[in-house]
């Protein structure tokens, strides 16, 4: 007998300033041709500016109620604990979920026993890059932060030689360098800044000076594992902040990216740091979400301090909605594609990339 079509549903997103969508007019093009049938609630793409026109021609169905008996769900942001409760049961979810960050959403999961599949979860490994949302994410937060700093900042960032006399360019120090860091690098650099990167892992040397910066190096190491940064000691973090202190009295644009997976973001530059920048200087914060790697960060706001600007954005990302969502819709699609068979559902536990990202976690079979 022939597996039924599996049904997939998109809802919008509710999430306060989301305007991504985890599906996109392609991908729905996709998935129809893999034998899928979809779902989707009217304006879904709207803050994306993919009109519903364009899922329609592309194959999907509009239907208000989308989700409600979707064996697949593909999600931005985690869906309510109303909207989980909603759900078919075992039904899966695909999506940023973070269910151990909110008790209660991991307890309405597990009620309705929802297959989640957190894609923040996913191993960092080679095969699992065309499916790796927090990269793509990042891309786009790091371009959308130097954009940012541009603007606030009182100066061009290019060396000009005009008519009134030569203008220096800014001297920009991106702090991190991971994709966020290195797309930020990347900008600055176009835009004709002095471009400077740091990174406590010193194999991203070469990354930073492939990108047209310069790596500055504080002679203090912390190489983790999975490309991450492990936390600091208190004599590492000392030697550092001295180091670091000293260098941005010359930095005009900072430009914060590092993260510890799972914790709250690393404290970088301090109050007394941000005491010895020159006025006019500007600090933008992209871990703002996590509690900023500067100490005056105030997520969501823009403060000042002795003549300093410190910016806190939230949800870089959704400030390039179009393109962030073309990304993470075909990361979805990339990664719902291994757990599609012949258009109906199929689970390869063997696979590593589904057995270490869903959630709960499953215990393998004996033997």
């Amino acid at each position: 007998m022939a597996a039924t079509a599996v049904i997939v549903g998109v809802a919008r997103e509710t999430a306060a300033g989301e305007r991504r969508v985890a599906l996109s007019p392609e991908t729905c093009r996709k998935l129809v041709a893999a034998g899928a049938t979809v779902r989707v609630q009217p304006g879904i793409g709207a803050g994306a500016f993919f009109p519903d026109e364009a899922y329609v021609a592309a194959g999907a169905q509009l239907a208000e109620d989308a989700i409600a008996d979707a064996d697949l769900v593909a999600c931005v942001q985690p869906p309510s604990n109303a909207a989980i409760a909603a759900l078919k049961p075992g039904a899966v979810l695909v999506g940023s979920l973070h269910p151990q960050a909110d008790v209660e959403r991991g307890e309405a999961l597990r009620a309705r026993g929802i297959v989640a599949f957190p894609l923040e979860r996913l191993p960092r490994t080679t095969r699992a890059q065309a499916m790796d949302v927090l990269s793509s994410q990042a891309g786009m937060a790091g371009y959308k932060a130097v954009l940012i700093a541009a603007q606030l900042a009182p100066r061009f960032f290019p060396m000009l030689t005009t008519a009134a006399g030569t203008i220096r360019p800014s001297k920009v120090l991106i702090v991190g360098a991971g994709v966020a860091g290195l797309q930020a690098i990347a900008t600055a650099k176009r835009l004709g800044a002095q471009v400077e990167g740091f990174d406590v892992r010193p194999e991203t040397r070469e990354q930073i000076e492939s990108l047209g910066g310069k790596f500055l190096d504080l002679g203090v190491s912390a190489a983790g594992e999975g490309g991450y940064a492990r936390a600091l000691t208190d004599e590492e973090r000392a030697e550092q902040q001295r180091r670091l202190a000293e260098h941005l009295k010359n930095i005009d644009v900072v430009v914060c990216t590092a993260a510890v997976p799972g914790r709250p973001a690393p404290k970088i530059v301090s109050a007394a740091m941000v005491a010895g920048m020159k006025p006019g200087s500007v600090i933008v914060d992209l871990a703002a979400e996590t509690g900023g790697n500067c100490e005056l960060t105030r997520p969501g706001e823009n403060v000042e301090s002795g003549g300093v600007t410190i910016a806190g954005p939230l949800n870089l990302a959704s400030m390039g909605a179009q393109h962030a969502s073309e990304m993470y819709a075909r990361n979805v699609f990339n990664f719902v594609s291994l757990l599609l068979k012949d258009g109906a559902l199929a689970f390869d536990w063997g696979d590593e990339l589904l057995a270490k990202t869903v959630w709960p976690e499953r215990t393998p079979p004996a033997g």
